[in-house]
């Protein structure tokens, strides 16, 4: 049965990425999960990039090295009673379903599309059809364009957006919600500042503006949390895209005051407690509780609790 709480506390700083010479430079925080144990896994751009906190905030591990130094897009999934992880990196291009541990099961190639020929390829995200295990990558970041694959690994066919609501700008974040109708895909197209959902196949059906700059999903109960990068954590019907809710924020649009258009190091004016300054990853706990991670020099971990 959908519940219709969703009244948040804020707590700010509920974890901060380990202090390291990469992670001040940049350390931005991309992807955010939780386990079934209750773990959050947060997956950001410096040395170690896939760091794990306990349920009080308090790092357990970080791993990979200089692997992840574009840390982008996290899922997490399960599959034969296994969590496992797809990550994306921006700036190596490389797309890998791993183990919690960050240990590499496979790897998914860009897809054979003419788009490359003379375009860009950066992907953004990746996630499996629960269904039949197709894989989906979403190349957000260079052509536009959402590639499946089987299971394996084989390229299938693609999406640009034309057979729906128009044109993608930015795919840049997936994922699947399981209904009884079967696996819907759903797909924060942002340059468009929408969001658009197909069945599993690739065919469209049905699109919302209640966003302006999406950028992935989560999803529990009958909603959908969609972080938008120029500030604030939005709620939406999974079924309707109807909005329920909006979370921390801003009047000002924090993302794009800055000069050269790269938010602030955590701690500046235009990073405040109770307001998001560009949400890029959020995610739900098993009790509704919401984790969001920012896309801010130096990174920024906010966890807001169900009251």
């Amino acid at each position: 049965m959908m519940t219709t709480d969703l009244n948040y506390a804020w707590i700010d700083n509920w974890a901060v990425i380990p202090d390291t010479a990469s992670g001040r430079e940049n350390g931005r925080t991309h992807g955010v999960c939780v386990t079934n144990a209750g773990h959050v896994i947060v997956f950001h751009q410096a040395e170690n990039g896939l760091l794990t906190y306990d349920q009080d905030g308090k790092l357990i591990s970080a791993v990979g090295g200089d692997r992840w130094l574009g840390a982008h897009g996290l899922t997490r999934i399960e599959e034969d009673g296994q969590e496992y992880l797809w990550l994306v990196d921006q700036e190596s291009r490389e797309v890998a379903k791993c183990t919690l541990a960050g240990e590499t099961v496979q790897t998914i190639e860009r897809a054979p599309h003419e788009a490359y020929e003379n375009g860009g390829y950066t992907p953004t995200w990746a996630a499996p059809n629960p269904q039949n295990g197709d894989i989906w990558v979403a190349d957000g970041y260079g052509s536009s364009l959402v590639h499946r694959y089987s299971s394996a690994g084989t390229y299938i066919s693609t999406l640009d957006g034309t057979e729906g609501a128009g044109r993608f700008r930015c795919p840049h974040g997936i994922n699947f919600l399981e209904t009884e109708n079967g696996p819907l895909l759903y797909i924060t197209d942002r340059g468009n500042s929408r969001v658009v959902v197909y069945n599993g196949e690739g065919t469209f059906l049905k699109q919302s503006t209640a966003t302006h700059s999406p950028c992935c999903f989560d999803f529990w109960d009958d909603f959908a949390l969609v972080p938008e990068l120029m500030t604030g954590v939005k709620v939406l019907h999974a079924s309707s895209l109807e909005l329920v809710t909006e979370e921390g924020a801003s009047e000002v649009v924090t993302f794009k005051s800055q000069p050269d258009g790269w938010p602030n190091l955590a701690g500046t004016p235009l990073v405040k407690s109770g307001q998001f300054n560009s949400p890029h990853g959020a995610c739900f706990a098993r009790n509704g509780d919401i984790y969001c991670v920012e896309w801010i020099i130096g990174g920024r971990i906010t966890k807001l609790q169900r009251r």
